[in-house]
């Protein structure tokens, strides 16, 4: 069987590049993607698998004046007490090496901003970035059907991933936020969504800024004798 090429280069060795190349942009210039650009993303990331083919996402993509009032909207309601209100609980608490992956991208993203160790205030600005998604002119937001619980959850995630890949190919930055999620009752208001949705994740998206702090670091990925146990006897 001969090997599938995109011109002349093997389809694994695109893939694999990727993969291990995209990265959660932070900082993002004015210029808004073309809705031509943005279906193409989006009938690329469609292809994801599912079980029995349920396809259980739906995209909210917020742009122009309303992610202006996306913006203040979640501001407003963030000033007010920014409690979490999720449709998924999020972690209780983070221990062992879960801890101190996100300890470590914690403090590659402060050492690019030049936040200091215990400096909460400056911390908490950053934080807050998330609510005006750090700026992208952009932001997906991935819901997923009631009834299918915890597994229509998960294929949301691989549709999420493909929808991250499919930009990346086409130059487009995103970064997936769990915070935009935290305020779900905000979001089901503004986007009219009945209770046969959940909110998942929302896809902050567009141009990056290549000058932007929060886009000079990466973080690392666990070795493959770390992730995976292999039982061939």
């Amino acid at each position: 069987m001969s090997v599938p090429t995109v011109g002349d280069r093997v389809d694994s060795d695109v893939l694999d590049r990727l993969l291990r190349e995209r990265w959660s942009c932070r900082g993002f210039r004015e210029e808004p993607v073309a809705p031509a650009v943005v279906e193409e993303i989006l009938r690329a990331a469609r292809h994801a698998p599912s079980w029995c083919n349920t396809q259980p996402w739906h995209l909210h993509v917020i742009s122009g004046a309303a992610i202006g009032r996306f913006r203040e909207g979640l501001a407003a309601r963030v000033a007010a007490g920014p409690r979490e209100e999720s449709d998924f609980p999020f972690p209780g608490e983070y221990t062992g090496v879960h801890a101190e992956r996100r300890r470590a991208s914690g403090w590659q993203l402060y050492d690019a901003v030049g936040i200091g160790k215990g400096d909460r205030a400056a911390s908490g600005r950053e934080m807050l970035r998330n609510f005006d998604c750090f700026g992208a002119p952009h932001v997906a937001i991935v819901t997923t059907a009631a009834e299918l619980g915890l597994y229509g959850a998960v294929d949301c995630g691989l549709f999420v991933q493909s929808f991250l890949l499919a930009a990346y190919a086409r130059g487009v930055g995103t970064v997936p936020q769990a915070a935009l999620a935290s305020q779900a009752p905000f979001i089901r208001e503004f986007l009219g969504l009945s209770e046969e949705r959940r909110v998942l994740v929302g896809i902050s998206f567009g141009y990056p800024d290549d000058e932007h702090p929060t886009n000079s670091y990466r973080t690392d990925r666990q070795s493959v004798a770390d992730l995976a146990t292999i039982i061939d006897d």
